[in-house]
């Protein structure tokens, strides 16, 4: 079986790459994208409508044109920052555009949906390795909305059989291997990107929110996954859902190894060869200490191992592309 598949943020930085894992397993997606985080040249030799998933008209007539096995969802917006001085905006895009995509597939049956959500939901960690039965206490607008969004797959499964996975991103970093696609966001909020962007001469400094965390050197403490893991692990759920073999589970996804932002900065440095100046600020609101995955159920379920995911990787493969960008005087 060849599953149908529609990419709702196909052009965004995970989107693109699980496209691009798609076409690789011999996938033509359909891509659906507003561009306002994508960009139209990520995505190449496949069909792109540009377009919103909140947009009822739209994706009425795109279901009515032709059958679908599954829609993947990767069109939520993610900063925490912005979450908290903009709550309206995440509970709009995230919550209430999603409840639009969802009422279409049930009313033209299209059975499975795989959904982007993320380590976020879990709040303030109870323990070392947060597991998928750690309690979800969102402690920010961002998470709030993406545990919404999964508490809504439960009751549409339960009404209407809706057939769904959650995967719980921790901290999605990287790039292709080969260099020709990567992260590239306007404006970029992500440490690795940012880090590396100051030992290019593209910023002056990169800036570290908050040293007095209860951690070994004071910064936080994060779990890094590389961004073509991530894609390998949709694409496992989503072959167990076409072939029905699972249905209604959430996995984390992460190494189950946590690097502070000190040291994420200090290994930008050692894999670029460049200074990297720093600005010290205060905490953002909204930041736990430590977010680090017990990834166990994603290895025993969906056969996942990650691939690429010690950090000197991700940084060097995120490097590569952001020489890349300089060289084309992508700024």
């Amino acid at each position: 079986m060849t599953p149908r598949v529609m990419v709702i943020g196909g052009a965004g930085y995970i989107g693109s790459h699980m496209v691009r894992r798609l076409q690789r397993e011999g996938l033509n997606p359909v891509v659906l994208d507003n561009l306002i985080c994508g960009h139209a040249d990520a995505v190449k030799d496949v069909e792109l409508i540009i377009g919103d998933c909140g947009d009822a008209s739209l994706i009425q007539a795109l279901f009515t044109e032709r059958p679908y096995d599954c829609v993947m969802h990767f069109a939520s917006f993610s900063q925490v920052g912005e979450s908290m001085l903009d709550p309206s905006r995440y509970y709009e895009n995230n919550v209430a555009r999603t409840i639009t995509l969802l009422n279409a597939m049930v009313r033209h049956a299209v059975p499975n949906f795989i959904f982007s959500s993320s380590a976020a939901i879990y709040g303030h960690p109870q323990r070392p390795l947060i597991d998928e039965q750690h309690p979800c206490m969102p402690i920010n607008p961002y998470g709030r909305s993406k545990w919404m969004v999964e508490q809504m797959l439960e009751d549409y499964h339960r009404a209407y059989g809706l057939r769904y996975g959650c995967l719980r991103y921790f901290n999605a970093a990287g790039a292709e291997p080969d260099g020709t696609l990567g992260e590239c966001h306007e404006p970029e909020t992500h440490l690795i990107p940012l880090a590396l962007q100051a030992a290019s001469g593209r910023r002056h400094a990169v800036k570290v929110f908050g040293t007095d965390y209860d951690t070994p050197d004071g910064t936080c403490i994060r779990d890094y996954i590389h961004v073509c893991d991530l894609a390998d692990a949709h694409w496992r759920l989503l072959e167990k859902l076409c072939r029905r073999e699972l249905h209604n589970m959430s996995f984390n996804l992460g190494t189950g190894k946590g690097d502070s932002v000190k040291q994420v900065i200090e290994t930008c440095r050692d894999v670029s060869g460049r200074d990297i100046p720093l600005i010290i600020e205060g905490r953002r609101p909204g930041d736990p200490a430590v977010l680090v995955a017990d990834g166990t159920m994603a290895k025993h379920v969906l056969g996942w191992h990650p691939s690429f995911s010690d950090l000197p990787t991700i940084v060097g493969h995120a490097w590569a592309w952001e020489k890349k960008l300089v060289a084309h005087h992508v700024i």
